[in-house]
């Protein structure tokens, strides 16, 4: 009974904090993903620990295309260990600043929202850890700070338990002509 209690506490606690992406509506600059993404941009990002202790640091570049409606982010990391990862997303449009996005590790689809200068990113996705794969939640929200500069801060979580935090710092890059 104990367990179910605390357990209960732990929910209900954890559902107080929700913020709505409309809350950001009328915060500007508005927030225009295919804009964004129209340039290559490079990103600067780390992984801590629910303690707060940096565990990873790494490096995004990020090129982009457009297929139809919809926005292919090719991402490649590297981290600080010297690993590399390669992620591709595929975002689609789904009207009134709604989108799907789906990647090879991410189970199912993102959904994401998009409301003023904010966009939260909800989904799953298969990590890595120790020979094994986790799946774990993320709860994404990325705020667009002038043209060129997007911050990204994303919570991990696996069966309700934060398992950690990942920040990033987006920054569009200058077109270098070919």
């Amino acid at each position: 009974m104990r367990i179910l209690l605390m357990a209960l506490c732990c929910f209900l606690l954890g559902s107080c904090g929700n913020v709505e992406v409309d809350h950001y509506a009328a915060e500007r600059p508005s927030l225009d993903l295919v804009r964004f993404f129209s340039q290559p941009v490079e990103a600067w990002g780390i992984f801590q620990k629910r303690s707060g202790e940096v565990v990873k640091r790494f490096h995004v570049q990020i090129a982009s295309r457009r297929e139809g409606e919809q926005l292919i982010l090719d991402e490649h990391f590297l981290y600080s260990d010297g690993s590399r990862q390669q992620r591709v997303w595929t975002l689609t449009p789904g009207g009134s600043g709604h989108w799907t996005g789906r990647a090879a590790d991410v189970v199912g689809e993102a959904y994401g929202e998009v409301a003023g200068n904010a966009l939260r990113w909800r989904y799953q996705m298969n990590l890595p850890v120790d020979g094994s794969t986790w799946e774990v939640s993320l709860d994404d929200w990325m705020y667009l700070m002038d043209e060129d500069t997007l911050i990204n801060r994303s919570s991990m979580s696996k069966l309700g338990v934060e398992l950690g935090q990942v920040t990033l710092f987006f920054r569009r890059q200058p077109v270098v002509p070919q």
